[in-house]
């Protein structure tokens, strides 16, 4: 069993979970007939993935997830995308808490953050641009307003406990703007919401690939954050300039790009402290 998921799962509560694990891997092997091969190591903190042989002999990966709230929607995001910018979903089932996807695997399946950070800008945003997309009307996914409002309420929680080092009037400041921005965007468009260089892989197909996506429908200028917020160093030592470069690459608002940056990383910053300083620095005028 992967060693990332089953301390997630010590963590979280999730140790019935786990334990039912090995039979929906021996269930969804049978169902689509797959040679499988032994979990990736330490793997992911929600999912056993390991890779798989089709009857056809195709490479592809498997992925038995407990649900959760972000990645609520992962197989429709895949099949919206159908291949372009992300991987292929190939098939996939629910049960219960459990989700199911058969998935194209990226071969060699390097991560993008082996390479250089200002090439990884290059690659995610390019990926972002194409990822953004209109779904069609009945799309079924939610706004990202419903996860801004969940994090904001919990950072607000965390503040009256104590546990958010920032002034009392800034931290006020990052909820009401947290809660607001989705409500202002120019556009509304599908999101991957969690796409950093961890979660682009080198493919064949196409030489970079995003996995892993938690999506939601809404403002494009929120979709560069997590990139920036694993872009530690750079982003603590020149936010601005990190912002400035990304908004050039995407097309997209500086000045607003900034705000959601502000918002973000004081949002984040009970659990990531770095952030707050970042947070102050950004702090709108």
């Amino acid at each position: 069993m992967p060693q990332n998921l089953v301390d997630a799962a010590e963590r979280e509560g999730r140790l019935e979970w786990l334990e039912s694990v090995p039979g929906a891997v021996r269930q969804a092997q049978e169902l689509w007939s797959l040679d499988l091969g032994e979990p990736f190591q330490p793997g992911g903190m929600t999912a056993w993935v390991g890779p798989v042989t089709a009857a056809s002999g195709e490479h592809l990966v498997l992925k038995v997830g407990w649900r959760h709230p972000e990645a609520e929607h992962e197989a429709r995001a895949l099949r919206s995308w159908g291949g372009n910018g992300a991987v292929r979903l190939h098939a996939a089932q629910e049960s219960g808490d459990t989700i199911v996807l058969l998935l194209e695997r990226c071969e060699p399946g390097l991560a993008l953050s082996g390479r250089a950070e200002p090439e990884q800008d290059v690659v995610v945003a390019g990926l972002l641009r194409r990822l953004w997309i209109f779904p069609p009307a009945e799309h079924g996914f939610r706004p990202l307003e419903h996860m801004c409002q969940a994090w904001a309420a919990g950072f607000e929680q965390q503040t009256a406990g104590g546990r958010c080092g920032l002034d009392p009037g800034l931290a006020r400041a990052a909820a009401t703007l947290f809660r607001e921005l989705p409500a202002t965007a120019a556009s509304h468009v599908l999101l991957c919401t969690d796409l950093h260089a961890g979660n682009v892989l080198a493919a064949r197909r196409e030489p970079w690939l995003v996995i892993d996506p938690k999506p939601y429908i809404g403002d494009p200028t929120y979709d560069p954050l997590q990139h920036m917020l694993n872009c530690e160093e750079r982003l603590r030592a020149d936010p601005r300039g990190l912002a400035a470069r990304m908004a050039g690459l995407l097309g997209l608002d500086g000045d607003r790009l900034l705000l959601w940056l502000f918002a973000r990383c004081a949002i984040e910053s009970p659990d990531w402290p770095p952030l707050a300083d970042v947070a102050r620095q950004l702090a709108p005028a």
